[in-house]
């Protein structure tokens, strides 16, 4: 999909997909901003409670604001369209062995503080 266009997104990378979710990075050419777009994998396109479940996630996310949490831009049942947020997720250093309490306590406070 990099370089199609999704409304006024245009994908650029797919940085990978997750148990319930593809998600691709686009630009929103309207004002210029990175943004995260959010799909259901085909196969799971049409199931009306996972698409039931994004609508209730993004309505979730859209009533909170903190920035430990990623802002949604928009939702359309699927995809969900959220800020981009950069950096190495969670499932990287414990994919690398144990985590040390010393590396773990920052972790579990910046999880913690967008509850």
């Amino acid at each position: 999909m990099i370089g199609t266009k999704l409304a006024h997104y245009e994908i650029t990378s797919h940085p990978g997909s997750g148990g319930m979710r593809d998600v691709d990075q686009a630009t929103d050419t309207k004002p210029g901003r990175r943004a995260a777009i959010r799909m259901l994998p085909a196969t799971c396109a049409g199931d009306a409670e996972r698409l039931a479940r994004v609508e209730r996630e993004a309505k979730t996310l859209a009533s909170l604001n903190h920035p430990n949490l990623a802002a949604i831009y928009g939702i359309d049942s699927n995809p969900l369209i959220m800020e981009l947020v950069e950096g190495e997720d969670l499932s990287a250093p414990i994919s690398r062995g144990p985590i040390s309490i010393g590396d773990a306590l920052p972790i579990a406070k910046q999880i913690c503080r967008g509850a």
